[in-house]
Protein backbone atom coordinates (compact mmCIF):
# COMPACT_ATOMS: atom_id res chain seq x y z
CA UNK A 1 0.00 0.00 0.00
CA UNK A 2 1.68 3.27 -1.05
CA UNK A 3 2.19 5.69 1.88
CA UNK A 4 -0.53 9.01 0.97
CA UNK A 5 0.80 10.47 4.14
CA UNK A 6 4.65 11.06 2.99
CA UNK A 7 4.14 14.60 1.53
CA UNK A 8 2.22 15.92 4.26
CA UNK A 9 3.45 19.43 4.99
CA UNK A 10 5.15 19.11 8.31
CA UNK A 11 4.12 22.63 10.44
CA UNK A 12 6.00 23.73 14.23
CA UNK A 13 6.24 27.10 15.83
CA UNK A 14 9.77 28.94 15.90
CA UNK A 15 9.32 30.72 19.02
CA UNK A 16 6.74 31.38 21.46
CA UNK A 17 6.52 34.69 23.60
CA UNK A 18 7.51 34.15 27.59
CA UNK A 19 4.17 35.56 28.50
CA UNK A 20 2.65 32.01 27.04
CA UNK A 21 4.11 30.64 29.87
CA UNK A 22 1.62 32.51 32.59
CA UNK A 23 -0.90 29.72 31.22
CA UNK A 24 0.64 27.12 32.11
CA UNK A 25 -0.82 24.85 34.35
CA UNK A 26 2.29 25.44 36.70
CA UNK A 27 0.55 28.65 37.47
CA UNK A 28 3.37 31.29 37.80
CA UNK A 29 3.46 34.31 39.22
CA UNK A 30 5.44 37.26 38.11
CA UNK A 31 7.97 39.15 40.15
CA UNK A 32 8.55 41.56 38.07
CA UNK A 33 5.14 42.91 36.74
CA UNK A 34 5.42 42.53 32.62
CA UNK A 35 9.21 42.54 32.22
CA UNK A 36 10.55 40.44 29.92
CA UNK A 37 7.32 38.94 28.56
CA UNK A 38 8.27 39.94 25.22
CA UNK A 39 11.10 37.68 25.22
CA UNK A 40 11.14 34.88 23.14
CA UNK A 41 11.86 31.11 23.53
CA UNK A 42 13.02 29.32 20.79
CA UNK A 43 13.78 25.85 22.44
CA UNK A 44 10.87 23.27 24.34
CA UNK A 45 13.78 22.38 26.56
CA UNK A 46 14.32 23.22 30.22
CA UNK A 47 17.49 24.30 31.74
CA UNK A 48 18.84 24.02 35.62
CA UNK A 49 22.31 26.67 35.61
CA UNK A 50 23.79 24.62 38.38
CA UNK A 51 27.28 24.51 36.35
CA UNK A 52 26.55 28.06 34.89
CA UNK A 53 26.28 29.87 38.64
CA UNK A 54 29.85 28.22 39.23
CA UNK A 55 31.42 30.47 36.48
CA UNK A 56 31.33 27.15 33.74
CA UNK A 57 29.27 28.64 30.64
CA UNK A 58 31.48 26.84 27.83
CA UNK A 59 27.80 24.47 27.49
CA UNK A 60 25.03 26.94 29.03
CA UNK A 61 21.83 26.44 27.29
CA UNK A 62 20.70 30.15 27.96
CA UNK A 63 18.30 30.42 25.34
CA UNK A 64 16.23 27.58 27.13
CA UNK A 65 13.53 28.76 30.44
CA UNK A 66 16.13 28.81 33.26
CA UNK A 67 14.52 26.86 36.58
CA UNK A 68 16.05 27.67 39.84
CA UNK A 69 15.45 25.36 42.38
CA UNK A 70 16.17 24.62 46.25
CA UNK A 71 19.99 23.45 44.84
CA UNK A 72 20.74 26.87 42.91
CA UNK A 73 18.98 29.12 45.67
CA UNK A 74 20.77 27.62 48.29
CA UNK A 75 24.21 27.41 46.26
CA UNK A 76 23.50 31.26 45.85
CA UNK A 77 22.71 31.99 49.55
CA UNK A 78 25.87 30.81 50.44
CA UNK A 79 28.09 33.02 48.65
CA UNK A 80 29.15 36.47 49.84
CA UNK A 81 26.63 39.57 48.53
CA UNK A 82 29.67 40.49 46.15
CA UNK A 83 30.46 37.15 44.86
CA UNK A 84 26.43 36.42 44.43
CA UNK A 85 25.57 39.18 42.47
CA UNK A 86 28.86 38.50 40.23
CA UNK A 87 27.82 35.03 39.89
CA UNK A 88 24.60 35.74 39.29
CA UNK A 89 25.33 38.99 36.66
CA UNK A 90 27.77 36.58 34.56
CA UNK A 91 24.95 34.48 33.30
CA UNK A 92 22.56 37.15 33.32
CA UNK A 93 24.87 39.15 30.75
CA UNK A 94 23.13 35.94 27.99
CA UNK A 95 20.62 37.53 28.05
CA UNK A 96 18.08 34.59 29.66
CA UNK A 97 14.48 34.60 28.21
CA UNK A 98 13.03 33.62 31.63
CA UNK A 99 13.85 32.14 34.90
CA UNK A 100 11.87 30.30 37.07
CA UNK A 101 11.96 29.97 41.06
CA UNK A 102 9.82 27.12 42.65
CA UNK A 103 8.86 26.51 45.96
CA UNK A 104 7.53 29.58 46.24
CA UNK A 105 11.48 30.83 46.43
CA UNK A 106 12.00 34.44 45.61
CA UNK A 107 15.51 36.75 44.85
CA UNK A 108 16.24 39.62 46.40
CA UNK A 109 16.74 43.27 45.63
CA UNK A 110 20.01 42.76 44.13
CA UNK A 111 19.12 39.93 42.20
CA UNK A 112 15.99 41.38 40.78
CA UNK A 113 17.46 45.05 39.99
CA UNK A 114 19.78 42.42 38.04
CA UNK A 115 16.51 41.00 35.97
CA UNK A 116 14.93 44.14 35.57
CA UNK A 117 18.61 45.43 34.17
CA UNK A 118 18.54 42.72 31.37
CA UNK A 119 14.77 42.71 31.13
CA UNK A 120 14.36 39.31 32.17
CA UNK A 121 10.90 38.14 33.28
CA UNK A 122 11.25 36.04 36.89
CA UNK A 123 9.12 34.12 37.87
CA UNK A 124 7.43 31.90 40.76
CA UNK A 125 5.93 28.85 41.10
CA UNK A 126 4.62 26.58 44.47
CA UNK A 127 5.46 23.45 42.57
CA UNK A 128 9.00 21.61 43.50
CA UNK A 129 11.29 21.53 41.17
CA UNK A 130 11.16 17.58 39.38
CA UNK A 131 7.05 18.24 39.21
CA UNK A 132 7.56 21.63 38.35
CA UNK A 133 10.06 20.47 35.51
CA UNK A 134 7.80 17.71 34.16
CA UNK A 135 4.54 19.78 33.99
CA UNK A 136 6.63 22.87 32.41
CA UNK A 137 8.15 20.27 29.98
CA UNK A 138 4.71 18.72 28.39
CA UNK A 139 3.37 21.99 28.03
CA UNK A 140 6.18 23.88 26.33
CA UNK A 141 5.93 20.36 23.88
CA UNK A 142 2.56 21.33 22.78
CA UNK A 143 3.76 24.37 21.97
CA UNK A 144 6.72 23.29 19.86
CA UNK A 145 4.76 20.42 18.61
CA UNK A 146 5.02 19.14 14.92
CA UNK A 147 1.82 18.85 13.07
CA UNK A 148 0.31 18.62 9.82
CA UNK A 149 -2.96 18.53 8.40
CA UNK A 150 -5.13 15.73 6.40
CA UNK A 151 -8.10 15.09 4.82
CA UNK A 152 -10.63 13.09 6.91
CA UNK A 153 -12.89 12.22 9.31
CA UNK A 154 -11.72 11.74 12.25
CA UNK A 155 -14.62 9.85 15.21
CA UNK A 156 -13.77 8.07 18.75
CA UNK A 157 -15.27 4.88 18.25
CA UNK A 158 -15.34 3.00 21.33
CA UNK A 159 -12.33 4.71 23.05
CA UNK A 160 -10.48 3.80 19.50
CA UNK A 161 -9.88 7.10 17.44
CA UNK A 162 -10.20 6.33 13.84
CA UNK A 163 -9.46 8.28 10.71
CA UNK A 164 -11.18 7.90 7.75
CA UNK A 165 -9.62 8.98 4.32
CA UNK A 166 -10.03 8.11 0.69
CA UNK A 167 -10.96 10.43 -2.37
CA UNK A 168 -13.07 13.73 -1.67
CA UNK A 169 -16.94 12.52 -2.73
CA UNK A 170 -16.51 8.98 -1.10
CA UNK A 171 -18.68 9.15 2.04
CA UNK A 172 -16.49 9.70 5.10
CA UNK A 173 -18.73 12.73 5.95
CA UNK A 174 -21.70 10.46 5.87
CA UNK A 175 -19.81 7.34 8.23
CA UNK A 176 -18.81 9.57 10.44
CA UNK A 177 -22.41 11.10 10.37
CA UNK A 178 -24.00 7.41 11.45
CA UNK A 179 -20.89 6.67 13.73
CA UNK A 180 -22.20 9.81 16.11
CA UNK A 181 -25.94 8.71 15.46
CA UNK A 182 -25.25 5.52 16.89
CA UNK A 183 -23.81 7.19 19.65
CA UNK A 184 -19.91 7.72 18.96
CA UNK A 185 -17.75 10.83 19.13
CA UNK A 186 -16.67 13.22 16.40
CA UNK A 187 -13.63 14.84 16.81
CA UNK A 188 -12.96 16.47 13.64
CA UNK A 189 -14.19 16.05 10.24
CA UNK A 190 -12.86 17.07 6.66
CA UNK A 191 -9.94 19.03 8.22
CA UNK A 192 -7.98 16.79 10.74
CA UNK A 193 -5.06 18.24 12.85
CA UNK A 194 -2.48 15.99 13.27
CA UNK A 195 -0.23 16.73 16.31
CA UNK A 196 3.06 14.45 16.93
CA UNK A 197 3.11 14.03 20.90
CA UNK A 198 6.45 12.59 22.27
CA UNK A 199 8.15 10.15 19.47
CA UNK A 200 5.07 7.69 19.15
CA UNK A 201 1.64 9.24 19.68
CA UNK A 202 -0.15 11.18 17.53
CA UNK A 203 -3.25 13.14 18.49
CA UNK A 204 -5.94 14.69 16.21
CA UNK A 205 -8.25 17.77 16.62
CA UNK A 206 -9.81 19.98 14.63
CA UNK A 207 -9.48 23.70 13.67
CA UNK A 208 -10.99 26.89 15.17
CA UNK A 209 -12.79 27.71 12.22
CA UNK A 210 -14.21 24.48 11.67
CA UNK A 211 -14.67 22.82 14.89
CA UNK A 212 -17.55 20.67 15.16
CA UNK A 213 -18.88 21.35 12.18
CA UNK A 214 -20.02 19.01 9.29
CA UNK A 215 -20.68 19.43 5.25
CA UNK A 216 -22.94 16.79 4.29
CA UNK A 217 -23.42 16.59 0.71
CA UNK A 218 -27.04 17.43 -0.91
CA UNK A 219 -27.73 18.68 2.63
CA UNK A 220 -25.35 21.16 3.30
CA UNK A 221 -23.53 22.25 6.67
CA UNK A 222 -24.59 20.96 10.31
CA UNK A 223 -23.79 21.84 13.55
CA UNK A 224 -23.00 17.91 15.25
CA UNK A 225 -22.47 19.39 19.04
CA UNK A 226 -26.31 21.40 18.40
CA UNK A 227 -28.02 18.67 16.80
CA UNK A 228 -26.42 16.03 18.65
CA UNK A 229 -25.70 17.16 22.23
CA UNK A 230 -22.21 17.61 24.17
CA UNK A 231 -21.97 13.90 24.74
CA UNK A 232 -21.35 13.64 21.06
CA UNK A 233 -17.93 14.89 20.14
CA UNK A 234 -14.71 15.60 21.51
CA UNK A 235 -11.80 17.94 20.82
CA UNK A 236 -9.10 15.62 20.55
CA UNK A 237 -8.37 11.85 20.29
CA UNK A 238 -5.05 9.26 20.24
CA UNK A 239 -4.79 8.11 16.21
CA UNK A 240 -4.77 4.23 16.14
CA UNK A 241 -6.08 3.14 13.40
CA UNK A 242 -6.51 4.75 9.70
CA UNK A 243 -9.62 3.37 7.64
CA UNK A 244 -8.26 3.75 3.69
CA UNK A 245 -11.93 4.03 2.22
CA UNK A 246 -11.83 3.01 -1.92
CA UNK A 247 -14.07 1.85 -4.84
CA UNK A 248 -14.12 -2.24 -5.07
CA UNK A 249 -11.97 -3.11 -7.73
CA UNK A 250 -11.37 -6.62 -8.94
CA UNK A 251 -7.74 -6.77 -9.29
CA UNK A 252 -6.93 -5.31 -6.24
CA UNK A 253 -6.10 -7.36 -2.87
CA UNK A 254 -7.61 -7.05 0.09
CA UNK A 255 -7.04 -9.16 3.09
CA UNK A 256 -8.64 -12.47 4.27
CA UNK A 257 -7.40 -13.09 7.45
CA UNK A 258 -5.80 -10.26 9.27
CA UNK A 259 -2.47 -11.93 9.95
CA UNK A 260 -0.73 -9.47 7.81
CA UNK A 261 -0.74 -5.78 8.50
CA UNK A 262 0.66 -2.84 6.90
CA UNK A 263 0.62 0.13 8.66
CA UNK A 264 0.50 3.83 7.61
CA UNK A 265 3.68 5.95 8.43
CA UNK A 266 2.26 9.52 9.87
CA UNK A 267 5.03 12.01 10.51
CA UNK A 268 7.43 8.63 11.74
CA UNK A 269 5.00 7.11 13.84
CA UNK A 270 3.30 3.80 12.25
CA UNK A 271 0.02 3.96 12.55
CA UNK A 272 -2.77 0.55 12.17
CA UNK A 273 -4.11 0.55 8.92
CA UNK A 274 -7.18 -0.94 7.47
CA UNK A 275 -7.88 -0.83 3.41
CA UNK A 276 -11.74 -0.90 3.52
CA UNK A 277 -13.22 -1.31 0.28
CA UNK A 278 -16.67 -0.05 -0.31
CA UNK A 279 -19.67 -1.83 -3.12
CA UNK A 280 -23.15 -1.08 -2.71
CA UNK A 281 -25.21 -2.90 0.33
CA UNK A 282 -21.96 -2.69 2.05
CA UNK A 283 -22.78 -1.42 6.16
CA UNK A 284 -19.16 0.97 6.46
CA UNK A 285 -20.55 2.05 9.44
CA UNK A 286 -20.92 -1.70 11.32
CA UNK A 287 -17.56 -2.58 9.66
CA UNK A 288 -16.31 0.43 11.56
CA UNK A 289 -16.92 -0.93 14.99
CA UNK A 290 -15.74 -4.22 14.45
CA UNK A 291 -12.53 -2.68 13.58
CA UNK A 292 -12.54 -0.35 16.70
CA UNK A 293 -13.66 -3.74 18.98
CA UNK A 294 -10.84 -5.84 17.14
CA UNK A 295 -8.31 -3.69 18.08
CA UNK A 296 -9.79 -3.54 21.91
CA UNK A 297 -9.50 -7.14 21.80
CA UNK A 298 -5.73 -7.02 20.27
CA UNK A 299 -4.90 -4.19 22.72
CA UNK A 300 -6.24 -6.78 25.54
CA UNK A 301 -4.11 -9.80 24.44
CA UNK A 302 -6.54 -12.06 22.20
CA UNK A 303 -5.95 -11.47 18.27
CA UNK A 304 -8.92 -13.82 16.32
CA UNK A 305 -6.94 -13.91 13.36
CA UNK A 306 -3.89 -15.26 15.67
CA UNK A 307 -6.26 -17.91 17.45
CA UNK A 308 -7.98 -19.17 14.34
CA UNK A 309 -4.48 -20.07 12.34
CA UNK A 310 -3.51 -21.48 15.21
CA UNK A 311 -6.60 -23.74 15.18
CA UNK A 312 -6.26 -24.68 11.83
CA UNK A 313 -2.39 -25.42 12.11
CA UNK A 314 -3.33 -27.79 15.29
CA UNK A 315 -5.85 -29.31 12.98
CA UNK A 316 -3.68 -29.91 9.94
CA UNK A 317 -1.28 -31.56 12.12
CA UNK A 318 -3.79 -33.62 13.67
CA UNK A 319 -4.96 -34.79 9.69
CA UNK A 320 -8.58 -35.21 11.45
CA UNK A 321 -11.20 -36.66 9.35
CA UNK A 322 -11.89 -35.38 5.53
CA UNK A 323 -15.64 -34.54 6.19
CA UNK A 324 -15.94 -31.45 8.90
CA UNK A 325 -17.24 -31.96 12.57
CA UNK A 326 -19.98 -30.61 13.80
CA UNK A 327 -19.79 -27.63 16.15
CA UNK A 328 -22.43 -29.84 18.65
CA UNK A 329 -22.80 -33.44 19.86
CA UNK A 330 -26.53 -34.12 19.20
CA UNK A 331 -29.45 -31.95 18.30
CA UNK A 332 -31.96 -30.26 20.50
CA UNK A 333 -35.39 -29.77 20.14
CA UNK A 334 -36.38 -26.49 17.96
CA UNK A 335 -40.21 -26.69 17.85
CA UNK A 336 -42.07 -24.04 17.85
Amino acid sequence: MPNQFSNLEIMKKEEISVSLLLKSPIKPVSLLDETGFDNKLVSKHIHRPQLALTGYVELFNFKSVQLFGNTEIYYLKSLSREARIAAFEKISKFRLPCIILTNNHIFDDDLLNICKKYKIAVFKTKFESTKASAILSDFLDDQFIEKSMVHGSFVDVYGVGLLFVGRSGIGKSEIALDLIERGHRLVADDIVMINKKGETTLLGTGTSLVQHFMEIRGLGIIDVRQMFGIRSIRFQKRLEIVVELEEWKENSEYTRTGLEQVPSEIMGVEINTVKLPIIPGKNVTVIAEVIALNYLLKTYGYDAAEVFSNKLAEKIKMKSKDYEERMVDYFQGDIE
